[in-house]
């Protein structure tokens, strides 16, 4: 299903549904759509959620960082809610909703991490080996997910993109340097609002001792685990995902 995209001022992004802001974050090797099963479900609920395109490749290089992108998010949430939001973010995504939670605590009412770095997290590394290779970065884009048919034809192409684009892989590669050195193991205890965790059991970017590190370090925080899922729960798991969600949010109200 394709949605239609808003494109107003610097930002491009999803909207849908009326109700309490939700913004969701994706990762470094993702996009908007890896979204679409949360977006269907939480827009028919009391929900308004918003989907900003993050701006992965669109700074200069010397900018091109985590702290950049959460800056952009924040602006995001003053121009378009203006109000406290669900921040939900996968991956990189996680990683910025971390560091945009201890930067602007008046701006999110939640936070929800899956498969988020932030501790340790395990990436192409410093190169793309073999890039050229479809067959290569088919296998890598399948190891994300413990099913390996959620790695779609056009989800290995949109990687294979990526990885052959020379900017954009000098910036995916950045971006994965900037996650690796910006450990926030000292900062978590700071993090004051209500956080969720939901962690694929068979994550094998960020394994299951990154989420228990997550949530004995974050204060105000309960851990969710799904059985036969790995990096990006909302993914390869989204019944289950959504589920938790909705009953954690309920039960914070």
């Amino acid at each position: 299903m394709i949605f239609k995209r808003k494109k107003e001022k610097k930002f491009t992004y999803i909207e849908s549904g009326k109700g309490q802001p939700m913004v969701l974050l994706h990762g470094l090797m993702g996009n908007l759509s890896n979204f679409e099963e949360m977006k269907t479900y939480f827009s028919k609920l009391d929900f308004n959620i918003f989907i900003p395109q993050l701006p992965i490749y669109d700074f200069p290089v010397l900018n091109t960082n985590l702290t950049s992108i959460s800056k952009y998010v924040i602006t995001f949430i003053e121009e378009h809610i203006a109000s406290p939001v669900t921040l939900v973010g996968n991956s990189m995504g996680g990683h910025v909703g971390l560091i945009t939670a201890l930067a602007r605590p008046d701006l999110i009412k939640n936070l929800v991490l899956t498969g988020s770095s932030g501790l340790y997290e395990r990436s192409f590394g410093d190169s793309f080996p073999r890039k050229s290779d479809k067959s290569y970065i088919k296998r890598k884009t399948q190891e994300v997910f413990y099913n390996p048919d959620i790695a779609t034809d056009e989800l290995v192409d949109e990687v294979f993109a990526v990885v052959n684009d020379r900017m954009k892989g000098i910036k995916t590669v950045i971006l994965a340097r900037s996650a690796m050195k910006h450990n926030m193991q000292s900062e978590l205890p700071n993090i004051t609002c209500p956080t969720c965790i939901i962690w694929g059991k068979q994550d094998s970017v960020t394994p299951p001792e990154v989420a228990e590190e997550m949530h004995k370090k974050i204060p105000n925080s309960d851990l969710f685990w799904i059985d036969q899922c790995g990096h990006a729960a909302m993914m390869e798991k989204p019944k289950e995902f959504n589920d938790i969600l909705y009953h954690w949010i309920k039960d914070k109200i």
